[in-house]
């Protein structure tokens, strides 16, 4: 049976990639798309089918997800909303902070509220939260059960809003499920981030930036498998995952240096390729290494793209649309102020 799904946030990096996934896979859902087209956002992202009036089942919003009066609206005329709407980069967050809380934790309310209020219309509302709630691994792995001690203002909005859901949860016995990915790559991911950052800067012979000595380690995973676990959550018994956390990881993690060393290699730059280290960032977390057991045992899910691969697809797709990303290159460094008359972009 077709289905009809809000996507917050679907003019961003997983966001609009989800959307593509799931015109795709279910060309007979009806798909609404809220973004409020921040620096973050992008028409560019989605395809042209999402603006034609020869697809009526597909509509765009430009509004805030923190206006209850569109997204009543919105979250009311669906039957399940998965919600990408955020701020999300962590050395943004260190720069200016407000709005990482007013959208992180007060948008996600207002959704919440929302879903609450729409009853049992709504058959499946999935948060996206993130790993970064979990600040540095304490153990090996980190699964659902491990402390959350975010370590940046990202992370603590973050936080927020993952424990404000897990509260409606439990208040209102809302259908939601939240997800917390690991790091996430792959095309059209913003220039901020480290590998599109990594990738743009070798491409424009700069030198890629790394903070502190390099070693700090991440599980990034695919963007392409993120949509894959969200599909799986979405049509899976709500009696199997909803009330329920569920990481995306693929228990690998690779440090900034490697990214470094890999992007140098496929770009077949090892030679002439430059670093720059700067000074480490505030709130850096040494290593998140993920656990996926309980998705992988309960629905099946399993990485399908490796590190290397995924590495590839997104460098041919940053070689391939220059004239896309190009109009963000001057957002790809970020001032922090250390000490007065001293700052460093990172």
């Amino acid at each position: 049976m077709a289905k009809r799904l809000l996507i917050t946030g679907g003019a961003g990096f997983v966001g609009s990639n989800f959307t593509q996934y799931i015109m795709q896979k279910y060309p007979g859902y009806e798909i609404a798309i809220l973004d409020a087209m921040t620096y973050a956002g992008s028409i560019d992202n989605l395809p042209a089918e999402m603006f034609s009036n020869e697809h009526p089942g597909y509509s765009f919003w430009h509004g805030d997800v923190r206006n209850p009066e569109i997204v009543n609206a919105l979250v009311a005329g669906s039957d399940i909303v998965v919600h990408f709407a955020a701020e999300t980069h962590v050395t943004r967050s260190i720069f200016d902070n407000r709005h990482f809380f007013e959208t992180d934790v007060l948008g996600t309310q207002t959704v919440a509220n929302a879903v609450q209020r729409a009853g049992k219309s709504i058959e499946r509302f999935i948060h996206i939260s993130t790993s970064e709630v979990y600040g540095t691994a304490v153990r090996n792995e980190i699964d659902e059960d491990h402390p959350l001690n975010p370590m940046s203002p990202y992370a603590s909005a973050k936080c927020g809003a993952d424990r404000l859901v897990y509260s409606y949860m439990a208040t209102y016995d809302i259908p939601a499920v939240i997800v917390r990915p690991f790091n996430i790559f792959g095309p059209r991911q913003h220039l901020e981030k480290v590998i599109p950052r990594f990738i743009t800067s070798v491409l424009r012979d700069e030198p890629m930036t790394v903070h502190g000595n390099g070693t700090a380690a991440r599980d990034f995973v695919f963007v392409e498998d993120i949509c894959r676990a969200l599909d799986l959550l979405m049509h899976a018994p709500c009696e199997q995952v909803c009330g329920e956390v569920f990481n995306i990881a693929t228990g690998k993690h690779w440090s900034i240096n490697d990214i470094a060393e890999a992007v140098s290699e496929e770009l077949h730059a090892v030679d002439e390729a430059k670093v720059e280290n700067v000074i480490e960032r505030p709130g850096q977390v040494t290593r998140h290494t993920g656990c996926a057991r309980k998705i992988t045992e309960q629905l099946g899910w399993k990485p399908s793209v490796s590190w290397r691969e995924g590495l590839r697809r997104t460098i041919r797709w940053y070689q391939d649309n220059e004239p896309v990303w190009d109009k963000q290159v001057w957002l790809r460094k970020v001032p922090l102020n250390y000490t007065p008359g001293v700052t460093e972009y990172h």
